[in-house]
């Protein structure tokens, strides 16, 4: 599974992360590389609860990002 990440610089220079396909994973981080670091924690968090309780496919044993 390749999940994509959206990123966008905020007016008060924050940069803030999402990955779209999983609803509610954003994170805000002081620079690019932080935002990127605790989205991408985030969303193994995510994905890690849903293998835990049957909500995954096995094709999420395997995960990447691309930032955009």
């Amino acid at each position: 599974m390749k999940l994509m990440i959206e990123l966008e610089k905020e007016e008060d220079g924050r940069w803030i992360a999402e990955v779209p396909d999983l609803a509610g994973v954003m994170a805000y981080g002081r620079t690019r590389e932080d935002a990127l670091a605790r989205v991408q924690a985030l969303a193994l968090r995510v994905l890690a609860e849903r293998l835990e309780h049957g909500e995954a496919a096995p094709e999420l044993l395997s995960v990447s990002f691309r930032a955009a």
